[in-house]
């Protein structure tokens, strides 16, 4: 019990520094664009494949099954990542603490271990279709394919799990720079003032029994199927065989020559540039999961196909008969029709102030080096939250208010509601971290920095996201088991998930009482913890600071929270509420906050 108290104590260990390009200090704002728009292909490649292979049951075969958990451990990969990168390149934060650091340097090292080892099962799977095409789907059960996925998941855990422990045991004295944006096995030890073999010697022989071992296993592979594909009498027929492979093949490379430098120049490259490691290593973690969904996209037909066709999506009634629709038709603000070209006047000039205010906060918080405190930080979350907001719902209400009843196909809506329903549990808990931050500043000035520490900000920054996206996935899923057999239209502006759940003709009790459940649990716990934040100080003095500092973040509280409850007690229970009054409140709680919050904040706070 000890040990494990010792292991999860840091205090004698130092933070770390993360270094982004050395010399190019003023350019990182401009070089994070290329590395958002990296991080963005990654994402929205992957979970295309992840959504594509999830709907499409022609895609349920072992090849597909290992496919999506390939772009599963890219997303992994890409999560773990760009938290610590997006601290530097934006907000200049290069400190990190160690368990914090070891967090990051575990979960990398483990997604890219089951990656090896994905890309080995897709090999085998290739054999056995190839070579024993008959008994395929006898081999590549769903139990196995399962046991697989488990199997790769424990050796991965089990083989990086005792690595921080050894670092644990080395000491640090002063050097403390890292030379990435995150955290890795080779580059930690490298900073320690003590031996480090024994941790060295570990990571070279994980390197030989995993990576080492599967690549010599995939190309065994690759070399059993050529002696088959050999024996094929017809060329048709054996090019037909190979083309199968392609995909694979391109992907086995992406994955393994960028890693093979990574690991040559780390461990003998002591006179390469600087700049030459940190190329490498941002190509080791992002070139994979960046091009492996567009080369399975171009070289993979079914996928291709799939893509191409997904807005016409195919959904089956409870009678099983099919209902095939293009889109889903959202039609505006029901019985207002005819005045929509003006209500668009005031909605598109708050669209754009919320885009504009909001982009100005991000641009002097970000530039201002004055402004890389907790309080200001937070503040560029919340911005950003409302800028993704207004952009993923505001341009399609206003091409309907301008145009008319408009088709948003299933896909889109899907992925409008995903980012909706992720978005405002993630401005609720931005203003509970707000609310902490007001109450360690009045309650505990003297521990304030220490307490809210740049990598404390970051954990805050990863948390809020990974619980928006865990919350909101059960929702969307749930909408794709409902079976669709009624009208297509949805009397609204935008997709929700209620209003797509009303359609469906089978129960959608689990899905109505989920949404009910996680607006208790992130938006309503957000609202009661900020309160108790704030009516649990210690004396009336400290309260009424409270109310004469925090007036900004209290009046951005009370518009977020008196729309959010009253859009949705009125969605729920007010049946007797016209229509077009719900649909222009939903849109309210929409546009409002994103519009006032840079406003009240630029009014209220001097510095801004």
């Amino acid at each position: 019990m000890s040990a494990i108290m010792v292991f999860f104590n840091d205090s004698n260990y130092r933070p770390f520094l993360l270094t982004g390009f050395p010399g190019l200090e003023d350019s990182h704002p401009l070089i994070s664009i290329l590395f958002c728009v990296l991080y963005l292909i990654a994402f929205m490649g992957n979970i295309t494949i992840l959504v594509v292979i999830r709907v499409e049951p022609s895609l349920h075969s072992p090849m597909y099954i290992f496919l999506s958990m390939l772009a599963a451990s890219d997303l992994g990969i890409c999560a773990a990542t760009l938290p610590t990168l997006l601290m530097l390149f934006w907000f200049n934060i290069r400190e990190v603490d160690f368990d914090g650091c070891l967090t990051q340097m575990f979960f990398i090292h483990v997604f890219s271990l089951m990656e090896s080892g994905i890309l080995l099962t897709m090999a085998f799977d290739r054999y056995v279709a190839i070579s024993n095409p008959l008994r395929y789907t006898n081999i590549l059960t769903n139990s196995t394919i399962a046991k697989i996925g488990v199997g790769l998941l424990l050796r991965a855990v089990a083989v990086i799990f005792p690595g921080p422990f050894f670092i644990k045991q080395l000491k640090f004295c002063k050097a403390n720079v890292l030379s990435h944006s995150y955290c890795l096995h080779p580059d930690i030890i490298k900073l320690s003032c003590s031996d480090h073999r024994i941790s060295s010697i570990y990571g070279l022989v994980i390197i030989v029994i995993t990576f080492g071992v599967d690549s010599v296993l995939i190309l065994l592979s690759y070399v059993k199927i050529l002696i088959t594909v050999l024996g094929i009498a017809s060329r048709a027929e054996q090019f037909k065989a190979l083309n199968t492979c392609v995909s694979h093949i391109c992907a086995v490379l992406l994955v393994y020559i960028p890693m093979l430098g990574v690991s040559i120049i780390h461990r003998f490259g002591k006179h390469v540039p600087p700049v030459v490691h940190i190329i490498m290593g941002y190509v080791y973690l992002l070139i994979p999961p960046v091009l492996n969904p567009v080369v399975y996209c171009i070289k993979t037909r079914e996928i291709r196909t799939h893509i191409l066709d997904f807005n016409h999506f195919s959904v089956t009634a409870s009678n099983s008969t099919s209902t095939h629709f293009t889109a889903f038709l959202l039609t505006g603000v029901l019985g207002l029709e005819d005045i929509q070209i003006w209500i668009s006047v005031p909605f598109g000039f708050m669209y754009l102030l919320a885009i504009i205010g909001n982009g100005l906060v991000l641009a002097v918080v970000a530039w201002d080096r004055s402004l890389h405190e907790p309080m200001y930080l937070f503040l560029a979350m919340l911005a950003l939250n409302d800028v993704i907001l207004c952009t993923v719902t505001v341009p399609k209400i206003l091409l309907i208010f301008w145009q008319g009843p408009s088709l948003s196909s299933f896909a889109a809506c899907l992925s409008q509601i995903f980012f909706v329903h992720a978005l405002f549990p993630s401005e609720s808990a931005v203003l509970l971290a707000m609310a902490f931050d007001h109450y360690v500043a009045i309650c505990a000035p003297l521990h304030y920095t220490t307490l809210l520490t740049g990598s404390l900000i970051g954990k805050v920054g990863l948390t809020l996201v990974v619980r928006s996206v865990v919350v909101v996935t059960p929702g969307v899923l749930l909408i794709l088991c409902l079976h669709f057999c009624r009208s297509t239209i949805i009397h609204h502006t935008y997709c929700e998930n209620m209003g797509i759940a009303k359609l469906a003709c089978n129960s959608i009790a689990p899905t109505s009482i989920y949404g009910l459940t996680a607006a208790f649990l992130t938006t309503g716990l957000d609202f009661v913890l900020i309160s108790l934040t704030v009516f649990q100080l210690p004396s009336k003095e400290a309260r009424r600071k409270t109310f004469g500092t925090c007036g900004p973040h209290i009046c951005v509280i009370l518009v977020f929270y008196t729309l959010a409850f009253f859009s949705f007690f009125t969605h729920r229970f007010g049946k007797q509420v016209p229509r077009h009054t719900l649909i222009l409140l939903a849109n309210l709680y929409l546009l409002v906050p994103p519009t006032m919050n840079p406003i009240v904040y630029g009014v209220k706070t001097k510095e801004i």
